[in-house]
């Protein structure tokens, strides 16, 4: 049989490495905004390297304790769905930086601070919610986060199509456009990967209460 011990030790560790996978993830969001205020000369980008090699390392140790565990702190299938939510944040934001980086000099003095800020309020509220989970299952609290999350989402929706409606107005560069389209694409997906995050969480503590 097995002790109140044992499964009370299990639970802690898939939540440990569901918080780490969460902080991975807004590590590299924080790395964000780090990367568009800093010169470009200056710009490196390992912070991102570094938050995706943990999300990734993290991803593998809890496949690993899935198949060596028989006691799991929730539902095998919902952990493998939140596990999977949060490593995908930390790859839309390094594809990002990337493709910023190498295309900075073309897009010149356009403004992606304001979404990338949006990206880390997002992911934060990720960090928050992910917490909540060895803490109990408090519905009303990861509601009222979950909806924080859709609150920024819909903003970022509204915010991207006025960035569509000043580049068709105004924008004689196609190249330059394109390049535009497709960061501010990456930006949105960023939020969007955050939103499926909060709703797996959101689901597990429905299914819980």
């Amino acid at each position: 049989m097995f002790s109140l011990q044992t499964i009370f030790g299990k639970g802690d560790k898939f939540y440990g490495l569901l918080e780490g996978a969460a902080t991975a993830a807004h590590n590299s969001t924080r790395a964000l905004n780090e990367l568009i205020a800093t010169p470009a000369q200056e710009r490196s980008l390992e912070k991102f390297k570094l938050a995706r090699q943990q999300e990734k390392d993290i991803s593998t140790k809890l496949s690993e304790e899935l198949v060596n565990s028989f006691v799991t702190a929730l539902d095998r299938e919902d952990i493998e769905a939140l596990n999977s939510a949060l490593y995908k944040i930390p790859k839309v934001v390094e594809k990002f930086a990337e493709r910023y980086s190498m295309a900075a000099s073309r897009i010149g003095d356009v403004e992606f601070a304001g979404r990338a800020a949006m990206v880390e309020r997002a992911c934060t509220v990720i960090v928050e919610m992910v917490g909540s989970l060895r803490k109990g299952m408090n519905l009303e609290l990861v509601k009222g986060l979950n909806d924080k999350i859709q609150a920024i989402e819909s903003e970022a929706d509204r915010l991207i199509l006025e960035q569509y409606r000043a580049c068709y107005q105004s924008e004689t560069d196609a190249i330059r456009y394109l390049i535009q389209r497709d960061l501010f694409e990456l930006l949105e997906k960023a939020i969007d990967r955050c939103r499926d995050a909060g709703n797996v969480v959101y689901q597990v503590v429905l299914k819980n209460s």
